[in-house]
């Protein structure tokens, strides 16, 4: 009890606690509790309590409830309001500017994965991305994706030249930490001058043994090639079929006291460690180890494309503060320009989005948040669909349907589906996550300690960092030193030792068992320890929490560890794309990619499906 309340876990921290901490740090009130305005909501988001319990049920077995035989019609009803569900309704009111279309979603706010958290404090609005970070791509976006984005006014090249700022804290002095944990590491220490210093020098006072030191140092500066006599070719066909985890013990002979060192460093691109994750995946994102194996950029030879690898270049890129919200606000301005006001891209970051206007009965398209559908069956009239939304049941009939819901949850609301389908559809196991945003009272102690973002592979968030400088819109992510600033956490749970559709289904199960609470402690506790040096005080100085939680979180990529090399069309996200009837399936899930451009692609092909049918 001490503990917690040296922590501070004794405050209350959603809204009357921001109020009281602006009012304590001279910067004046914060804004009131607004219960209709979903992005200003701390505490445990992402998938929230109320938004996924009806459908549990039904994927347990439970019976479907009675729906009234008085139902609304429509030309198109969309199951899911992420960047494909808004995506796909576009893309039919190109087609039929006069269609009347629902988007339905089980959730309390629009964006799927794309959402945003704000804070306001003290005059200012603070924005942190609560899913989707940005936008990026292992590959070019194609002509569909694109050409959204541009109609959108999105070009992410501009935006990036005008509004990032990628060196503004190795400016301030601060750069990169890694914090060892003593119950991983034997004591807690925080390493700093990663880039600036000598790897010898960097760990010299670190609790790590002399072996482990030496290995974590010539991992990352020695140019040693650990695969002699073989070709490039054949090195990476290799690579492809090993784990990093196996990379490092068995090829580069890491000492096992060095390797937790390394076992999260994979955790934010490929939701699990270094025991699933291969090594040329790995390598194409720069970890340390294959710098002396001489590799030219490129996939492997004959393996295909693994779409995390990034060895082809990537995409353009560009963060909004908000991360990919900025599109879904975008998307949803041009679907009723009444719910988004405003226009250009720059004026979208800080405009009120108007969320009693998304489902007036004249917008032009009406979406229904806290709406989880339970059944989608094609009967003779079109697409007969039940859902519940606040206790009660309601019946909804379309001419047609797209489900740009989660992959895995639609053998649950098509029975009615080939076996073959529905068992593609429930291999695609999302990978479970948690983004966590912390409104801090400054950053003080991240400046005494000459770090913007560390790293802490025994903790439960693996990495944090200081919020990005971006200006745009009027709005300036970073002030003053001493005035308020966000920070962004993350946590994935994995099950190492498992294959990786088996670690997220573990992971899932304990993202849904663990409590805001728990959480909060354990993000206290990590903050106090790693910071407490550079005069941090989790009570004093935390002044807001969201924990936005995604226990199903991105798309399943397929891993050469686990995955074989498909045969064209014969892949479980292509089977389980397939049509059925007046149904057509989008999301980034059908597109076995993780990424805004796939939701984007998969939402155009759905509505060519069913306009070509």
């Amino acid at each position: 009890m001490n503990r917690d309340r040296a922590l501070g876990m004794d405050r209350p921290i959603p809204r009357r606690d921001l109020l009281l901490g602006a009012a304590a740090i001279g910067l004046g009130g914060a804004s009131p509790p607004e219960a209709a305005y979903p992005p200003l909501r701390q505490g445990l988001r992402g998938s929230q309590p109320g938004s996924f319990e009806a459908a549990h049920a039904l994927a347990a077995g439970a019976p479907l409830p009675e729906a009234p035989s008085e139902e609304e019609a429509y030309d198109l009803v969309v199951v899911g309001a992420g960047i494909s569900g808004l995506a796909a309704a576009l893309f039919w009111r190109d087609a039929r500017p006069e269609a009347r279309i629902l988007i339905l979603d089980n959730h309390d706010d629009v964006g799927g994965h794309a959402r945003r958290n704000e804070y306001r404090i003290g005059g200012r609005t603070l924005l942190m991305n609560g899913g989707t970070m940005l936008i990026d791509s292992p590959r070019p976006y194609g002509p569909v994706a694109a050409g959204l984005l541009r109609r959108l006014g999105v070009e992410p090249a501009r935006l990036a030249a005008r509004h990032a700022d990628p060196g503004f804290w190795r400016r301030q002095g601060m750069g990169r930490g890694i914090f060892l944990d003593r119950a991983t590491f034997g004591a807690d220490h925080l390493l700093t001058g990663i880039g600036e210093r000598p790897w010898a020098q960097v760990l010299r006072d670190s609790p790590l043994p002399p072996a482990a030191r030496q290995d974590i140092a010539r991992l990352h500066e020695a140019r040693i090639d650990y695969l002699p006599g073989h070709g490039p070719a054949e090195k990476k066909a290799l690579l492809a079929r090993l784990s990093y985890h196996d990379y490092l013990a068995r090829i580069a002979r890491v000492d096992a006291a060095a390797l937790p060192f390394f076992q999260t460093m994979s955790h934010g691109e490929w939701g699990v460690g270094a025991d699933a994750v291969s090594a040329l995946d790995v390598w194409a994102f720069g970890f340390p180890g294959f710098q002396g194996l001489r590799l030219a950029p490129g996939a492997a030879p004959g393996m295909g494309y693994t779409a995390a690898g990034y060895a082809e270049g990537g995409s353009a890129r560009f963060h909004f503060p908000d991360g990919n919200a900025s599109i879904v606000r975008l998307l949803l301005r041009a679907l009723n320009p009444r719910a988004v006001p405003g226009r250009g891209v720059e004026a979208v970051v800080l405009a009120r989005a108007d969320y009693a206007a998304l489902d007036r009965p004249d917008a032009p398209v009406r979406l229904r948040l806290e709406s989880t559908v339970l059944r989608a069956r094609n009967g003779p009239g079109g697409v007969e669909l039940v859902y519940g939304r606040q206790g009660s049941v309601h019946r909804v009939q379309a001419a047609q349907c797209i489900l740009a819901c989660w992959g895995m949850m639609i053998p649950h609301l098509c029975p009615e589906l080939p076996e073959a389908q529905a068992a593609a559809l429930r291999s695609q196991v999302k990978v479970p996550l948690v983004y966590a945003s912390v409104l801090l009272r400054n950053r003080l102690a991240f400046r005494r300690l000459g770090i913007a973002a560390a790293q802490a592979p025994g903790c439960l968030f693996t990495a944090l960092r200081l919020d990005w400088k971006t200006r745009i819109g009027g709005y300036d992510s970073i002030g003053r030193p001493e005035e308020p600033i966000l920070l962004f956490l993350s946590h994935v749970p994995c099950a190492p030792g498992l294959d990786q559709r088996s670690q997220h289904r573990a992971g899932r199960a304990a993202l849904l068992a663990t409590s805001f609470e728990a959480f909060e402690r354990a993000l206290r506790d990590q903050l106090q320890r790693m910071l407490g040096a550079g005069g941090f005080e989790a009570a004093r100085d935390i002044l807001g929490i969201t924990v936005n939680r995604w226990p199903h979180g991105y798309a399943y990529e397929y891993n050469p560890l686990f995955d074989p090399d498909y045969p064209p069309g014969e892949a479980p996200h292509e089977i389980g794309r397939r049509r059925l009837g007046r149904i057509a399936i989008a999301n980034s899930d059908a597109g076995a990619a993780a990424y805004t451009d796939s939701a984007i692609d998969q939402a155009h092909r759905a509505v060519t499906e069913l306009l070509t049918a």
